[in-house]
């Protein structure tokens, strides 16, 4: 019942999708910083090196860059293809690759649409089905393999930008949860997702008009809007993330779980 037991990921391997920035990374580097290794990827390959350089250098652990397009089949392949190469099992799947689209209602185009339901529903779909053969190779019935879905607060209730087909997406991440979780607990693969409010992400930065300018962003205004008076951290989310994949949220099951400071029960 120690903390350390209860919360630990050490020596756990993890795969984080979307990995290279903003709330992927945030996860990244909370896994690294507490012992497990972490495989990250991003469509760009460059970015992904680089940030798996610079985690595995800060946090002393061993982060590894995957490069990959989520969107397509032949990317979600590739990448499972260079996973089973490296890895007989895996421990922990995020999917927190995703997209936006910004345009106003009347002249939202098609484009707009389904680069964001194919990148954000249909590649969390089709990852996890191709890695469940890693998820179950070494799942217990008292030490189950994870799957955590990047949701968002934008799924749970109207969204404040023109993004007309990311609130939409990201509702039907929370209900692919609740679905897979049913699923996947009989063949000990929990399955849990978190729906993230305002955290300094270049996505976020883009909505405030900020062109994806994260360190010139004025995050204390934007803080200032939030209940909580501030944006989230990475420990927030990290935090929320190493819980859903220790002994501590073991028997939580297909929930989606806020990290947003209090604005949709605001």
């Amino acid at each position: 019942m120690d903390i350390q037991s209860l919360f630990s990921v050490s020596g756990k391997v993890a795969l984080v999708t979307g990995g290279s920035r903003g709330i992927g990374e945030m996860i990244a580097a909370g896994y690294l910083a507490n012992g497990a290794k972490v495989y990250i990827s991003s469509r760009k390959a460059d970015q992904c090196d680089a940030t798996a350089a610079r985690l595995s250098d800060t946090y002393g652990g061993e982060c590894v860059s995957l490069p990959a397009n989520l969107a397509e089949l032949a990317g979600i392949d590739a990448l499972t293809a260079q996973l089973r190469e490296r890895e007989s099992h895996l421990d922990i799947l995020v999917n927190n690759a995703g997209v936006s689209w910004g345009a106003p209602l009347d002249e939202f185009p098609e484009v707009g649409w389904d680069k964001v339901f194919d990148t954000n529903v249909k590649g969390v779909f089709f990852l996890t089905q191709r890695l469940l053969p890693l998820l179950e190779a070494r799942a217990t019935r008292d030490d189950p393999s994870r799957v955590i879905n990047i949701g968002s607060i934008d799924g749970l209730r109207t969204p404040i930008f023109d993004t007309h087909s990311y609130g939409p997406s990201k509702a039907a991440v929370h209900a692919l949860t609740s679905q897979m979780a049913a699923k996947l607990v009989k063949r000990n693969i929990i399955v849990n997702a978190i729906a993230p409010g305002p955290f300094p992400t270049w996505m976020l930065s883009t909505g405030v008009g900020t062109g994806g300018d994260v360190e010139g962003t004025d995050w204390s205004l934007v803080g200032a809007r939030n209940p909580r008076g501030r944006i989230g951290t990475p420990e927030d989310i990290a935090g929320l993330a190493i819980f859903l994949s220790s002994r501590a949220g073991a028997f939580t099951v297909g929930e989606v779980i806020t990290c947003d400071g209090g604005v949709v029960v605001s």
